[in-house]
């Protein structure tokens, strides 16, 4: 007679991130492929990923690596978990850094500042944790339950959130009016 184990695919999970670029990739593709064996659907992972990378990249950005390494010789560390009720969080953990992560308001030309906006707009819930030997957690609620129909809906209106509005719905601006004096 066979035993047969019944053995869930694993949707929690921690990982060591080289402080800088060359592990975020690393960590999204471990990430999508955990999270889609643990039948999440593809528009949480789309967003749980891209905000993996974005905390991911904040910490190499403004945090320093775990223990004493120095910069971009150490690591950080990733991490995220469904727990039993179907909420899916995601954490990176970083060594700190001279500030606090917050939402920034950037120029319009400005090439960065704009990764906490996104997960603001893509999450349930976000918040940042400090321990006692100096490291800071962002954590983020992806999503309250991957397990609901409607899991990922804040994908679909997230591209609403942050498109420009049609010229049409502008008030007037008056450019040709600029170019009346030029005749």
């Amino acid at each position: 007679m066979a035993l047969v184990v019944a053995q869930e695919v694993p949707t929690s999970s921690s990982m060591a991130v080289s402080h800088g670029p060359a592990g975020v990739g690393k960590a999204r593709h471990r990430m999508r492929e955990q999270l889609r064996r643990g039948g999440v659907s593809d528009a949480v992972i789309d967003d749980a990923v891209l905000i993996l990378s974005e905390l991911l990249s904040n910490a190499c950005k403004h945090g320093r690596p775990l223990g004493d390494a120095l910069a971009g010789d150490g690591d950080v560390r990733a991490a995220w978990r469904v727990d039993t009720g179907g909420r899916l969080t995601v954490e990176v953990t970083d060594g700190g850094g001279p500030t606090r992560p917050a939402p920034a308001t950037p120029s319009v030309t400005a090439h960065g500042g704009r990764g906490l906006n996104i997960i603001t707009a893509l999450a349930d819930d976000w918040g940042v944790r400090d321990d006692t030997r100096g490291e800071v957690t962002v954590w983020v609620v992806v999503h309250d339950d991957v397990h609901d129909p409607d899991a990922g809906r804040r994908r679909d209106d997230f591209a609403t959130r942050v498109t420009a509005p049609s010229v049409r719905a502008l008030p007037a601006l008056g450019f040709a009016d600029a170019f009346d004096d030029m005749d």
